[in-house]
């Protein structure tokens, strides 16, 4: 028989209740904001997925099963075009890892259930679903190759040097010109390789100088900050900006934010993906690939880590707290190994000796 005390309450009743309690703790401190946030937007998904109608006690492991799979085969809706389809053999749109955060959402939301009394067993001790965090749930490589990645941060650095080149481009009032903005995000998520939540944060005030070299503190999880060198083609870009971008956009409702919406508020994290396909219009087809903000963080990993730079330097540029992590960015790249193997550390150059 059912405990008195457990209430027969709709899914999305149960939802808005837990998401509203996320944000009471974001705002608290007690979790971060942006943590807050992916975990709502799960919890939404999944009642959508599940059905909001249906009582939450009611779902049996079978039902989060079927959740978890319909997740898996849901393109990603982060991208505003070009979403992975499903690929030959049924591969889901979604990637191993994105299902696997998901599921730790789920499972989060689940436990809480049984606190708050709106289930009695947590059908999570039921589920079969189990994804592959990493590697090949993937429809295609993160990082982008050496002249994709070449094209984009031309056409990043095109926009600052002269906006109104390119074909398509629209016509704006001065107080709405977005070019020099747009250029700079680029170039910062590929030089640098930010988390979207670290890039939408910053303040203007988060980069100054040292020795002549322009520094950006980036303030990353667990209360981490960093302090990394830009290279000096973003650095230019960023002076151009701050001395005659981004005062088109301030209406003063934002005096510390880095970067603005053209009506003056912190750009969302939401918007920067439509920044870089603003960007990408400009690259040669031949060199052209859609890439999420994240995607060019594994860019920024997998080139760095590709030219021998110090493991430690990298984790460091990132803002992990453990080498091991590094990993999960590492994509192969073409060529690589015979690059490697033509310069050996032991041998010196080796390409175009016989043998005696």
């Amino acid at each position: 028989m059912r405990p008195a005390d457990v209430q027969r309450v709709s899914v999305a009743e149960c939802v808005d209740r837990y998401a509203e309690m996320v944000r009471a703790k974001a705002s608290t401190g007690a979790l971060a904001p942006a943590s807050a946030e992916v975990y709502v937007r799960d919890v939404v998904t999944f009642g959508a997925l599940a059905g909001e109608d249906r009582v939450l006690d009611d779902l049996t492991g079978e039902d989060v099963d079927e959740v978890l799979l319909r997740f898996a085969r849901k393109p990603d809706e982060r991208r505003r075009r070009g979403a992975r389809p499903v690929g030959a053999g049924g591969a889901p749109s979604q990637s191993g890892a994105s299902q696997a955060r998901f599921r730790r959402s789920v499972s989060a939301f689940f436990r809480h259930a049984v606190v708050a009394g709106w289930v009695q067993l947590n059908p999570m001790q039921a589920v079969t679903v189990r994804p592959k965090q990493r590697g090949g749930l993937r429809a295609e490589r993160r990082a982008l190759t050496v002249e994709q990645a070449e094209g984009l941060l031309g056409a990043a650095r095109g926009l600052a040097d002269a906006p109104d080149a390119g074909a398509g481009v629209v016509r704006r009032r001065p107080d709405q010109r977005t070019e020099l903005r747009d250029g700079l995000i680029v170039l910062l998520l590929a030089a640098v390789g930010p988390r979207v939540s670290e890039l939408t944060s910053a303040n203007v005030e988060d980069f100054f100088v040292n020795g002549g070299t322009r520094y950006w503190r980036i303030f990353g999880k667990g209360g981490r900050t960093r302090d990394v060198p830009l290279p000096r083609p973003v650095a230019e870009v960023l002076d151009a900006y701050l001395a005659q971008g981004r005062g088109l956009l301030d209406r003063g409702r934002e005096p510390k934010a880095l970067l603005l919406s053209w009506r003056g508020r912190r750009l969302a994290r939401g918007d920067v993906q439509g920044v870089i396909d603003r960007v990408l219009e400009r690259v040669d087809a031949g060199r052209r690939r859609s890439v999420t903000p994240h995607g060019l963080r594994h860019t920024t990993a997998t080139h760095l880590l590709a030219a021998a730079t110090d493991m430690d330097a990298v984790r460091r540029v990132l803002g992990h707290a453990d080498l091991s992590t590094l990993g999960r960015y590492r994509d192969e790249l073409p060529g690589e190994l015979e690059a490697a193997m033509r310069v050996h550390p032991l041998l010196g150059p080796v390409e175009g000796r016989r043998g005696g």
